[in-house]
Parts: C-alpha cells; sequence; structure tokens
C-alpha cells in the first residue's frame, strides 16, 4: 500500500509542472467524486451535504464538503501549497549568442538551490493567454519533450567551482534553446503550434522551466522517492486523498491549496490574500448564518497547515536539532518554533497528537537548531485573514528547494490516513479551556 500511494503521487506530480497544472488535475479529481465548481463572479447556491470547489488565478483551489447537520458547526481546514521554486520566462525571452546561439531569458523564482538545474533535460509549462474575438481564453502548456538545457562551465574553465561557487542567475543560470538555425520568434511559433493557435492571437504568457526528469522509487529496499516538486505537492496530493475520504455532519471540510508561498504568499491567490475569509464567509452566508454564527464557528475551527519538513541529512547530522529531529519513513511531522514562524501550539499540538494516535499513525517533531534562522509556512499568513487553532505539520523530506528532491516511501500513506482521520472528526470548543473531538 506504500508503494502503491507513492507511486498515485509521483503521477500526479508528472502531471503537475506549474500549479496551474496541479490546480488543473485537483480540478479533475474534485470533478470525478462528485464536487461542484463554483465561480467567485457568479451568485452561490450551495446547500448542507453538498460538496463544492472553487479556483483563483487557476492556480489556487479550496474544496468543501458540507456536513448535513449544520446547525452547530466549524471549519476543517487543510492547506497546503501548489507552487515550486523554478525560473520564469521573461516577456522577452529569446537572446542571440553571437548568432551562434539562442537562449531564454529567465528569473528565479523562489529560493531554489540553483546548482541543481544544470545538466538535466528541462522543459517549459505554464499558461498562454490567447484572444479569440472579445475574450481572453487561458490555455495550459506543457511541452512534453526534452526542449532546453543549463549548461555548466567546464571544470577546465572554472577550477574552484568545487571550492564554492556563487551562482549569477542572469548569467550562468540561462537555458539554451536553440543553434544557428534558431530564428527569432521561434519560440512564440513552438508555443502556438503546441497549442493550435495562431502567433498573432497570443498576448501574454506565464510560462517556467520544468524537470522533466521521471521520479523515481528506489533504495535498498525501495524505501525511497525521489521528484521534481515534492515541496509541497507530496502535503497537497496527501492532503486531497484524506479529504475526499473524511466527511463529518457536523463540519464544512475545507481543502485549499493555495500559489505563491515559495515568494511570500502575499498575492490576490496566496495564503496571504482574502481568498480564504472570502470563500468561508461566502459559505456562512449561503447558508443562512449570520455574523455570530461565523465567528462562533471560527472558534471552534482547526487548521492543519501541510508544508514539507527537513530530515536529518546523512552527511550532515549537525544541521538539526539534536533531538527534534526527524527522519524518512517515521511519520508525520509536527514543526514548532518558539517565534511563531510555526502556528503549533500546545492546544493544537495535543489535538494532532490525537488525531494521529487515532490514526494509528507515528508522530515526529521538529524544531530549527536554536543558533539556526529557519523558514516559515503558509500558516501563520493564512492566520492573519481567519483566526483558528492551527498546527504547522509535514512531511521528511532531504534536498528541499533542489529541483530532484528526496522522501519516505512510506510516510504519502501516514499523510493521507491521518488527514482522514482529521476530516472525520467534529472538533469544538465547549469552554474556554476544553477543545472536543469527536467523531
Amino acid at each position: 500500500m506504500y508503494k502503491e500511494m507513492s507511486k498515485e503521487l509521483l503521477s500526479f506530480i508528472q502531471k503537475s509542472p506549474t500549479a496551474f497544472h496541479a490546480v488543473d488535475q485537483m480540478k479533475t479529481i474534485l470533478k470525478e467524486n462528485g464536487y461542484q465548481e463554483l465561480l467567485e463572479g457568479q451568485k452561490w447556491h450551495i446547500q448542507p451535504g453538498q460538496r463544492y470547489f472553487v479556483t483563483r488565478n487557476n492556480s489556487s483551489l479550496i474544496a468543501l464538503n458540507l456536513g448535513s447537520q449544520l446547525e452547530k458547526y466549524s471549519f476543517n481546514v487543510a492547506a497546503s501549497h501548489s507552487d515550486s521554486p523554478t525560473f520564469k520566462l521573461k516577456e522577452n525571452a529569446e537572446i542571440e549568442v553571437k548568432s551562434k546561439y539562442t537562449q531564454l531569458n529567465t528569473e528565479g523564482y523562489g529560493g531554489m538551490i540553483c546548482s541543481t538545474w544544470f545538466d538535466r533535460p528541462l522543459s517549459i509549462a505554464g499558461r498562454v493567454l490567447v484572444k479569440d474575438g472579445e475574450n481572453y481564453i487561458t490555455h495550459l502548456l506543457k511541452i512534453d519533450r526534452d526542449l532546453v538545457l543549463i549548461p555548466n562551465v567546464a571544470i577546465h574553465m572554472n577550477r574552484t567551482v568545487n571550492d564554492g561557487y556563487a551562482y549569477n542567475k542572469q548569467v550562468d543560470l540561462l537555458p539554451l534553446f536553440g543553434a544557428t538555425q534558431t530564428k527569432p520568434g521561434d519560440l512564440k511559433k513552438l508555443i502556438a503550434s503546441e497549442l493550435g493557435v495562431n502567433v498573432a492571437d497570443i498576448c501574454s504568457e506565464d510560462l517556467y522551466l520544468y524537470n522533466r526528469m521521471a521520479p523515481s522509487v528506489w533504495g535498498a529496499h525501495e524505501e525511497f522517492i525521489s521528484s521534481p516538486q515534492l515541496d509541497d505537492l507530496q502535503c497537497a496530493f496527501t492532503s486531497l486523498q484524506g479529504f475526499l475520504r473524511g466527511s463529518n455532519d457536523q463540519s464544512i471540510n475545507v481543502f485549499a491549496c493555495f500559489d505563491n508561498e515559495e515568494v511570500g504568499s502575499g498575492t490576490k491567490q496566496g495564503a496571504g490574500s482574502t481568498f480564504l475569509y472570502d470563500v468561508l464567509h461566502r459559505v456562512n452566508h449561503a447558508l443562512g448564518k449570520d455574523e455570530e454564527d461565523y465567528y462562533r464557528a471560527l472558534a471552534s475551527s482547526f487548521m492543519l497547515s501541510a508544508d514539507n519538513a527537513h530530515a536529518v541529512h546523512p552527511n550532515h547530522p549537525e544541521k538539526t536539532d539534536v533531538n527534534n529531529c526527524v527522519y524518512m519513513n517515521e511519520g508525520v511531522v509536527v514543526k514548532a518554533h518558539a517565534g511563531q514562524k510555526y502556528t503549533s501550539d500546545g492546544v493544537s499540538v495535543a489535538v494532532f497528537k490525537g488525531l494521529c494516535e487515532k490514526a494509528g499513525v507515528p508522530v515526529q517533531f521538529f524544531a530549527n537548531r536554536s543558533d539556526v534562522v529557519g523558514g516559515s509556512t503558509l500558516g501563520n499568513i493564512a492566520m492573519a485573514q481567519v483566526s483558528m487553532n492551527s498546527v504547522d505539520i509535514g512531511l521528511p523530506q532531504l534536498a528541499m528547494h533542489s529541483c530532484y528532491e528526496t522522501a519516505g516511501i512510506k510516510d504519502t500513506y501516514y499523510m493521507i490516513q491521518v488527514m482522514e482521520e482529521f476530516f472525520n472528526s467534529h472538533i469544538e470548543e465547549t469552554d474556554a479551556h476544553i477543545l472536543k473531538v469527536t467523531k
């Protein structure tokens, strides 16, 4: 079962080279499971006991499974993100070099490990806006062949490369697209050919490089998986699977997947936007509830902020805390930080530990070394818009923000199990000091 779930995850990732494709895959899965699409620009007619989803920017998605008995309800929210570090093509992308080569002009998106992008097959994916009369139509693009590559400088010309090298994204990391036969405008022609449209009708694009290396299952006992974009599509996939399997009549279950976490979440579709607030508030109103009902619901609501965590590195165990450190294939990770870069606190950790115990899932605890500044995630950003009890969790992995990351084959299954347990549960604040968790 571990291998089966991980292979499903890897298949999902292969079909999701960008956030746009990941959300498109989620929409397909939700529709296959009976979810109806809502549009933000239209009036919502929703009913208890029904299932819905809504997208923003085609790169963020929120799905809703409404219980049938919502007299005293709360929200069960699992949040993850759809984006990963990569390189984005600039508007005027083609650069000629001595009339012999054509490079593509790119800029970094997020904090990637630059060295991992060299000397491997890459291609281009994203969205393209095409004008059709008075309409601007979004087309998904995935060029499904080895198309570009970022070549390293030979060690003979860069003798100190193994002593540490500061990569310049405008100089060192531009991908090679073509040779002498490549002419200006060929990129647009290729895009138009892929989409079956006229070059003149292409208005704009959001296009990115993606790693063409196939995901793999490996290790002495096939205990590891490696793939692009495990951070954070592993959590997005497992959260969605648990969401589809779980339900509770007294709760509104919410699956939220936000874009732009890797660049701060401060966009209209990021965790720092009003997207989650807008959706929850509109649901409350469409159900005939008032403001008082909404704030009472939030008081009993709970979020699992799911974003991957750093496993102990076999070559550098000193990089992690001495005893709040985690290992692949040993369970779901709870992340905590005294400065609240993570949302976990005593209350939320207790509830999550209880969920893991009921699900039969092992749980681990991660904290940064006290002398190292760690990263943050989307939970505390989202809390600025919609406040509720929240715990930051994730799955242990190596090489976070490499273009080819590694995780444990068992942990995908573990996360699905505890997510299902969460979405089967009803959480209620019965007293200032008591949270009650029931099925």
